[in-house]
């Protein structure tokens, strides 16, 4: 063999050591951090804003408990991400329970499938009742940790399961639901979704009743999810703080579901919360772009091989093969961060894992055992105690107290709308 072989070859395997040794240091540096990050999370809820345990016993066992007992998960093929033992590691304290159900359904099915998916949260709280309680509001997330139990909070994902109807809204918020994601994956009849086609322009006059009958009810409009220019109509209209349950700076990673810097400008106005996600094409921009070329590469063999679907899939295969996506890391979630406390400041800033509705996790972040070491980074990079306080719960409690106080002024001034979508 050449010269040059082996050159490229110890030039390699240096390069694999020094990002082996890198990733160690920067690990040993964190757990210097670690039992001080473990200290503030004991002392302040840890406010997760989106997990998706309830779809996940919905796919896996049909809601059972019987068949799948939540004190151990890790024995499932493929694992899930959360369990009791694992949510206590975490020093979870307030949990937002995604009670999502697919924007691809017809909406009255919609209706009823999120009545289930509450219909889990509701039992699950009954059946640990020595970890979990529902928490309905601000001062119940505060006297339920102080219990020592995890405060149980409802958030539905995706405006597709009122059915265009205000009086469904009402009623999912007498069943415990605390926010709503104005849409999903696909646009409404009433809101654009930020991957869909626009046809709102944002919002349209039906949508932002929506908006102002939440404000009446004191439930938080989550905009994840939701086009740019939604966000922006949103909080024009908005009179309590909104939430972001799982979202991050756009600035960084530019998927449409991540936060535009005026966006941010505007949430910091409207006191409300960023809750940064876990969410690996959401966190790495290298891995946004690398799936955007195998989605283009895939587009390509489509239309050279019509009427062949096997040879699609063996050439994407061997492209795949050739071409390993890029990791996310623990660090670029702590670099998104970075960027919201520089853009706006630390007071509007949350985190929402996301973990059980995604198949794939930042290196360090793989499963809910780590909180403590995303926290630890932030140490490590300056962050104070007390920016972390605010961070991990104490700005989430915040936006609650604020929505809450709100909601009461609107019902003292006025009833329900009586607003129909076919009305305009």
């Amino acid at each position: 063999m050449s010269f040059r072989y082996y050159q490229v070859f110890f030039i390699s395997l240096l390069t694999l050591l020094l990002i082996g040794c890198s990733s160690l240091s920067a690990q040993t540096d964190r757990d210097d951090y670690r039992q001080q990050a473990i200290e503030i999370l004991e002392r302040v809820p840890l406010f997760d804003g989106h997990n998706d345990v309830p779809w996940q016993y919905r796919n896996r066992v049909g809601y059972k408990f019987s068949e799948l007992d939540f004190h151990d998960t890790t024995h499932l093929d493929p694992p899930m991400h959360s369990d009791i033992p694992r949510l206590r590691e975490g020093r979870v304290g307030a949990q937002w329970w995604s009670v999502y159900v697919s924007a691809n359904i017809s909406e009255h099915e919609a209706v009823k499938q999120t009545m289930e998916q509450i219909d889990f949260v509701h039992r699950l709280v009954e059946k640990y009742p020595d970890h979990f309680e529902l928490a309905l509001t601000a001062d119940d997330v505060e006297r339920i940790f102080e219990d020592g139990k995890i405060a149980s909070l409802i958030g539905m994902e995706g405006g597709h399961s009122i059915a265009n109807s205000l009086a469904v809204l009402r009623m999912f918020y007498e069943l415990g639901a605390r926010y709503m994601t104005i849409t999903h994956s696909r646009t409404l009849d009433w809101a654009d979704a930020s991957t869909d086609d626009p046809v709102h322009d944002g919002l349209s006059e039906f949508g932002e009743e929506v908006i102002r009958e939440m404000n009446r009810l004191g439930m938080l409009v989550d905009l994840s999810h939701v086009s740019a220019q939604t966000m922006r109509d949103a909080l024009r209209v908005t009179e309590a703080p909104v939430m972001f349950s799982h979202s991050n700076a756009r600035a960084l990673a530019g998927h449409p579901r991540n936060v535009p810097d005026d966006v941010l400008q505007m949430t910091k106005q409207n006191n409300g919360i960023v809750m940064v996600t876990f969410v690996e094409t959401f966190t790495s921009e290298e891995r946004r772009q690398h799936f955007a070329e195998r989605a283009a590469y895939q587009r390509k063999m489509e239309y050279l091989h019509i009427g062949y679907p096997e040879k699609v899939s063996e050439m994407m295969s061997k492209w795949d093969e050739e071409n390993e996506a890029p990791k996310s890391t623990l660090e670029q979630v702590a670099d998104h961060i970075d960027h919201i406390r520089d853009q706006i400041g630390v007071d509007y800033i949350g985190i929402g894992g996301d973990y059980d509705g995604i198949p794939t996790l930042p290196i360090g972040l793989e499963d809910v055992t780590t909180y403590p070491d995303l926290f630890a980074e932030l140490l490590k990079r300056g962050y104070s105690e007390e920016d972390l306080e605010k961070i991990a719960g104490l700005n989430m409690i915040r936006v609650m107290r604020d929505a809450e106080a709100v909601a009461e002024r609107l019902q003292n001034a006025h009833g329900p709308s009586e607003v129909l979508i076919g009305d305009f």
